[in-house]
């Protein structure tokens, strides 16, 4: 990246908690949250668990909650995690900050569907076997509220954030899958090197913890079904890993041009070197079974931050001393990223840590990797490896170093973080201990 881009600011909203230093103690100690769903009554669901956001308040981090109105789940979480973002950037308190030169860039899904009310809508309108479309919208009068409708759509948080920090930069939002919020950040830089803005709030936010979003998981066979073992259902590279566990949040980073935050004295915390983005073109529930997407997406982040895979340092190390996977725990994705890191990384690739917190967190969705870069800068900050827990079972054709089931102390200064998204979409970025 010509222009350098760091970030000076970072914010989560997880079903761990709702802070940076509670969840990171709580990922270090290998702990997880995962609990039986209580949203709605999924007794007879083949996935009867999940990790679910609980005792959260959205209205201490906004001003003035009226402002606001009922916002979607997705939206609650988004501004949770941008407060602690900004907040911990010191930038509002910074009076000649041109908001016109910060933006947004969220990868951000829906809010919870409003299922109950279409249900409702569609049995009264159902006649001889089909739907009457005058009777329809007759119902829909009654049963469906459309301001709660609006609020569910996956724009709604990063208008909601504009209109809390008063920011009218560049704004975008991605739906791009499990990949969103990964790509949110890439495109975020690209916006900062280029010159477009100073200041860009970024990340991603979502729930799929609804009755559509279970049932659709399920069908794609897609989420772990241990309903007698739920806090061990989620075991990435494990011999035994049957599908993902459901998570939601969001999580939020501060991000500036270097030359912004060093005038206004901020504190860094990491800077981003590396985005590569790659599309499958395969199909669109399957990576491609040698991993090329994924492997193109971790050469083009590479290649931008300058790093050679299959290099050392002057330290002997190889260029990145840690991989945050995208190990969803299901056994295609887990095979197919750890071919694709051999793929890419060769010989380095047994001496690189690589985890996953989903195996605690469940998988976030377009939150996802969001939340995991975070971790990456805790990663650096703390020189501390989480791990990837439930592991007690390897399976043997996965043979990288997963730092299994307990954490690890370890000199970090360079992190690359994948996320891989249903349709083919593959994202990583790079980042590193900032060096002035």
């Amino acid at each position: 990246m010509s222009c350098r881009v760091v970030v000076t600011g970072a914010g989560w909203i997880t079903p761990m908690g709702h802070d940076i230093d509670s969840v990171w103690a709580k990922l270090v100690a290998g702990e997880t949250s995962v609990a039986a769903i209580d949203r709605f009554d999924a007794t007879t669901f083949p996935t009867n668990f999940a990790n679910q956001v609980r005792d959260y308040d959205w209205t201490q981090y906004v001003d003035d909650p009226s402002r606001h109105a009922a916002p979607g789940m997705h939206t609650a979480f988004a501004l949770g995690a941008a407060r602690q973002a900004w907040e911990a950037s010191g930038l509002g308190d910074l009076d000649s900050l041109d908001r016109r030169r910060c933006g947004i860039y969220l990868g951000s899904g829906e809010g919870v569907l409003d299922f109950d009310s279409y249900q409702k809508t569609s049995l009264s309108a159902w006649s001889d076997g089909s739907v009457d479309d005058a009777a329809w919208l007759e119902a829909a009068r009654d049963h469906i509220a459309g301001a709660y409708e609006i609020a569910q759509e996956p724009n709604e948080p990063l208008t909601h954030i504009a209109r809390e920090f008063g920011l009218r930069g560049p704004a975008f939002n991605c739906l791009t899958a499990c990949a969103a919020s990964t790509q949110a950040i890439g495109e975020a830089c690209d916006i900062l090197t280029r010159g477009d803005a100073d200041v860009m709030l970024s990340g991603g936010t979502h729930t799929m913890l609804h009755v559509l979003g279970i049932t659709g998981f399920n069908r794609l066979t897609a989420l772990s079904t241990r309903t007698d073992d739920p806090t061990h259902a989620s075991r990435p590279f494990s011999r035994t890993r049957d599908g993902f566990v459901m998570g939601e949040g969001s999580g939020v980073i501060t991000l500036e041009t270097l030359k912004h935050a060093e005038a206004r004295g901020a504190n860094i915390l990491a800077e981003v070197t590396g985005y590569g983005s790659s599309a499958d073109a395969y199909r669109i529930t399957d990576l491609h079974p040698e991993g090329r997407g994924p492997a193109a997406a971790m050469l083009a982040a590479l290649s931008q931050a300058g790093i050679d895979p299959r290099g050392e340092g002057p330290d002997g190390r190889p260029g990145v001393q840690y991989i945050s996977a995208h190990g969803t725990s299901t056994q295609e994705n887990d095979s197919i990223e750890t071919a694709a890191v051999k793929r890419v990384f060769g010989d380095n690739a047994p001496r690189i840590p690589m985890t996953s917190i989903k195996s605690m967190m469940g998988h976030l969705i377009c939150a996802a990797g969001a939340v995991e870069l975070i971790t990456c800068l805790l990663i650096m900050k703390n020189g501390v490896i989480p791990p990837t827990i439930n592991l007690a079972d390897p399976d043997p054709e996965l043979d990288l170093d997963y730092v299994p089931n307990v954490s690890r102390e370890a000199d970090v200064d360079v992190c690359l973080s994948n996320s891989f998204g249903f349709g083919g979409q593959n994202d990583t970025v790079v980042a590193r201990r900032f060096d002035t």
